[in-house]
């Protein structure tokens, strides 16, 4: 079959099983009560991620260089990356939200490189000399692959700030490192041990006390019980999330900060290999050029948010905000540096 025909079907195959991915992940969470269609989201995001993978193979194979030359390419890339990633995360945390965030996303940067882009942007062309390097598979593929894992914990810190209504509530310690693994206002009991009626919990802790259950036989099993108190309420406050939208809130934070934590040594290693290749290259290592100047200014964003989980022990609504303003800093970086058409790294793209 001519690669030609064969990348042409493939991007459209592409992007019509994300769009059909996306319906699924969402009819999934609209009913929880249909377990097939997990499996069907899963299955679908998988198949894509295959598609992208040969799409990118029979580029690499026509043109006989590493397919991350122009945007067409790059964003294609891009895609198989953040599906990469949802398979790894939905893998771990065994959560179907996963999907319902990454998936519109995956399907709308697919549908911008088959149905925007112009025809002459998508073909293959002869690399220009500054790109004639395997720095370009060492750095680019490095970068690509950190913007994709930023960009997924990203979408679940906004789907966290989502699901939380913004509400400043207390998680179970997910966070390591100084003020990690706090009570926050939890408390936990053994199995069988005499609990008594606790004091009413603090606004921040969502109205809700965490107690281990020991009515099943399983003494490591914990559930969220609401705690009433007989005291009039005298301040206005935020209605209380449901034990079961405060489990979804830790989920998502949880996984978010771990996809993140992935993402955060990719970009520093991207960043250092492409000073070295600037170095090969132009003779500089460091030229406050547009886009390695938004590079790190990215890296300061979620070196800010690693910092503040790590050794402040942030949760919830702060680092959530912190890593959703990555999420625009690392399109921004990645593509819109671009639409200026200036700088050492605007060939290849728009102008």
């Amino acid at each position: 079959m001519n690669l030609v025909v064969l990348q042409n079907w493939l991007d459209n195959a592409s992007f019509a099983i994300l769009f059909l991915t996306m319906l699924v992940y969402w009819g999934g969470a609209a009913f929880p009560n249909l377990p097939y269609l997990a499996a069907l989201g899963t299955a679908g995001m998988a198949i894509a991620n295959l598609c992208m993978a040969t799409l990118l193979g029979a580029r690499w194979i026509e043109a006989g260089y590493f397919p991350l030359s122009n945007l067409y390419e790059s964003l294609f890339f891009l895609t198989w990356g953040i599906t990469t990633v949802h398979l790894i995360a939905e893998s771990s945390s065994r959560s179907r939200l996963v999907g319902v965030v990454t998936a519109p996303v995956a399907m709308l940067i697919a549908a911008f490189a088959t149905m925007t882009l112009p025809s002459q942007m998508q073909a293959s062309e002869p690399l220009v000399p500054a790109l004639k390097s395997n720095w370009l598979m060492m750095h680019v593929s490095v970068m690509m692959l950190s913007y994709s894992a930023l960009m997924v914990g990203a979408l679940l810190a906004i789907a966290f700030l989502i699901v939380t209504r913004g509400q400043n509530i207390q998680l179970q310690g997910s966070s390591v490192g100084t003020g990690g693994y706090r009570s926050n206002g939890y408390r936990l009991h053994k199995a069988a041990e005499l609990i008594s009626q606790p004091a009413a919990p603090s606004a921040e802790n969502n109205g809700f006390a965490r107690f281990e259950s020991g009515s099943n036989g399983n003494a490591n099993t914990a559930v969220l019980n609401l705690v009433t108190t007989s005291e009039p309420q005298t301040v206005a406050s935020a209605e209380p999330l449901s034990p079961q939208r405060l489990s979804l809130a830790e989920t998502l934070d949880n996984i978010s900060y771990r996809i993140i934590g992935l993402g955060f040594p990719l970009l520093t290693i991207g960043i250092i290999a492409g000073g070295v290749w600037a170095n090969e290259a132009w003779g500089s290592y460091w030229s406050w050029d547009p886009k390695e100047t938004w590079a790190l200014i990215t890296w300061l964003v979620f070196a800010a948010y690693l910092h503040a989980r790590i050794t402040r022990g942030w949760q919830g609504r702060r680092p959530a905000i912190l890593a959703a303003t990555g999420f625009v800093v690392v399109w921004i970086c990645y593509l819109g540096v671009n639409l200026l058409g200036k700088g050492l790294h605007s060939y290849g793209w728009f102008f």
